[in-house]
């Protein structure tokens, strides 16, 4: 699917992935989620799902949602894993587990009409002509 706006939505995307790499190998992250209990799941979780429901936007084809999903995964166990060499943080299975059924709830949400959500947005506030 080619967007009005592609490039600018591409860049939402890699912006979006260098966040949660950047908030995932800091020393001590910003507290962005209220502190309830699970909290720190949720934000893991959130942070994957929107990654995802992001990129389901972008690709249509259930191959490269497949990879995508694959790649995101791999993401965050990746990360985990750096987190638990770096003596500061440690490696947390939990959290592993919420990226990624953040991950494949995102790729579940391509599967609804939540696709389209981009594409209403650019025909609803964006004429052919006034780009």
């Amino acid at each position: 699917m080619n967007y009005r706006f592609q490039k600018l939505w591409q860049f939402i995307g890699v912006f979006l992935v260098a966040f949660i790499v950047t908030i995932s190998l800091m020393h001590k992250p910003p507290a962005i989620i209220p502190p309830f209990k699970f909290a720190d799941k949720v934000g893991h979780f959130m942070a994957y799902l929107i990654l995802m429901g992001w990129y389901v936007q972008l690709f249509r084809g259930t191959a490269q949602r497949v990879l995508l999903v694959v790649l995101f995964i791999g993401m965050g166990v990746g990360l985990e894993v750096i987190q638990g060499m770096g003596g500061v943080r440690f490696f947390e299975w939990a959290d592993a587990l919420a990226n990624s059924l953040g991950a494949i709830a995102g790729f579940l949400l391509g599967r609804t009409g939540f696709q389209y959500w981009l594409q209403r947005f650019e025909s609803k506030f964006f004429k052919a002509n006034e780009v």
